[in-house]
């Protein structure tokens, strides 16, 4: 007999069996026995708003794979190019097809000297990177009106190559504008990775990135293009469902990603290591948090009950960073900060471990990105998950999003006039 439940309306006796596919019940069931009675679910916590076989998590093994390949064997024998083919074409290329893709998105790495210039003439020299990313990915709509075509599968495939290899070109001038700097022009002897690099630390022309820098950004890349129905993945489909264009819909992910609730909790990471200035003051800044006084920012995760698996392979990738560039005293507390934090039953009892925030920031810290580009960096990984969701949902024509509430205001009152009040 399948696996299924029984819901009983107690105030008709009326019941309805609904089969579990999946692991999820279609709430279509629940509808036609109870129409007008929604789910009270804020946060869309116990909600599956979609089939899709693009990223699976299982939060309590602490396990995470794309396509069905697990992160760990991703992280070390790929490169960012490649995991990104995966998420949008379900299988890892072969050797011609990852040269066509490479070279296909290399072509496509330059901005037009239009959007350039404007990017440039409409911030201040401090503007939030990721402001100025969101603001430029969305003004591309308007140079691009052939995107607003989304049911042509041709006219989704360009942009989406559109996307993911401007997305590194926009970040480094952007980056390069607010230093007063001119951004190196893009080679063709080096990846995608390198070529972003050394657009913002290249000064000479021959200039060439180290390859364990160019290795630790692949791989950070790499743990984050995609996570399923995150925030961020969300607000694309959200947005994405009402058939606007994909520079519309990633620039939604973009500010979506933008908070410290989500992309931006390794700025806060940074900030809270910087707090604890020192390894004496670790054990009071975890009694601190114990007594409601603080925040153990890169803990615990809305899906992970586990070690995030991401999480581990950064922290080795850390030390190997902290072999070139020399030992940062961040790195030891956070090290302590950890240690402590496992060895703590309220922390272990809450299932509160090590998430990829914890020791990102630290690596990119070191290989001098400012703090406040931690999560540009974020979306220029994400952007290629975030492409994957919206093409899945466009192929499957899938309704556009439109949640209910739960109306807790006031009843019918009798209007006042303004002289009355």
């Amino acid at each position: 007999m399948p696996d299924s439940i029984t819901i009983i309306d107690n105030r008709s006796g009326e019941s309805v069996e609904i089969p579990i596919v999946d692991g999820g019940a279609d709430s279509s069931y629940w509808t036609k026995l109870l129409p007008g009675l929604w789910f009270k679910d804020e946060g869309f916590a116990a909600t599956a708003v979609t089939n899709s076989a693009i990223t699976y998590i299982d939060g309590a093994a602490g396990c995470l794979e794309y396509r069905g390949y697990p992160i760990e064997d991703l992280a070390k024998g790929s490169t960012f190019l490649e995991v990104s083919f995966l998420l949008l074409n379900g299988e890892l290329p072969n050797e011609d097809e990852l040269s066509s893709w490479e070279e296909t998105i290399a072509e496509n790495a330059e901005l037009d000297q239009n959007h350039h210039d404007a990017l440039l003439q409409a911030f201040r020299e401090n503007s939030h990177p990721m402001g100025m990313l969101a603001s430029a990915v969305a003004a591309l709509s308007s140079m691009y009106p052939d995107a607003r075509d989304i049911e042509d599968p041709q006219i989704r495939a360009k942009h989406t190559v559109n996307l993911i290899a401007k997305l590194p070109s926009i970040a480094a001038v952007a980056e390069n504008f607010r230093n007063g700097k001119s951004a190196s022009p893009l080679r063709t002897d080096l990846s995608y990775t390198e070529n972003f690099l050394a657009t913002i630390y290249g000064t000479e022309a021959d200039y060439q990135p180290d390859p364990i820098f160019t290795k630790a950004l692949e791989q950070l890349f790499i743990l984050h293009a995609d996570h399923e129905q995150n925030c961020s993945t969300t607000a694309v489909r959200v947005v994405g469902s009402a058939h606007a264009d994909p520079y519309s819909a990633i620039a939604a992910g973009i500010a979506a990603l933008s908070g410290p609730r989500h992309g931006g909790a390794n700025e806060a990471v940074i900030n809270m290591l910087d707090e604890i200035e020192t390894l004496d003051n670790v054990d009071s800044f975890i009694d601190s948090v114990k007594n409601g006084d603080g925040l153990l920012w890169g803990f615990g995760h809305r899906v992970y009950k586990n070690y995030d698996p991401r999480a581990q392979i950064i922290k080795d990738t850390a030390h190997q960073i902290f072999e070139v560039t020399g030992k940062n005293p961040k790195l030891d507390i956070a090290l302590k900060l950890e240690e402590r934090a496992l060895a703590d039953d309220y922390f272990v009892s809450r299932k509160l471990y090590p998430n990829v925030d914890f020791y990102s920031g630290l690596i990119y810290q070191a290989m001098g990105f400012p703090v406040n580009m931690f999560t540009v960096l974020f979306a220029i990984a994400r952007t290629s998950g975030w492409l994957s969701h919206w093409n899945e949902m466009l192929e499957r024509n899938t309704r556009i999003a439109r949640p209910r509430q739960l109306y807790v205001g006031d009843t019918t009152r009798e209007f006042i006039g303004l002289q009355d009040r």
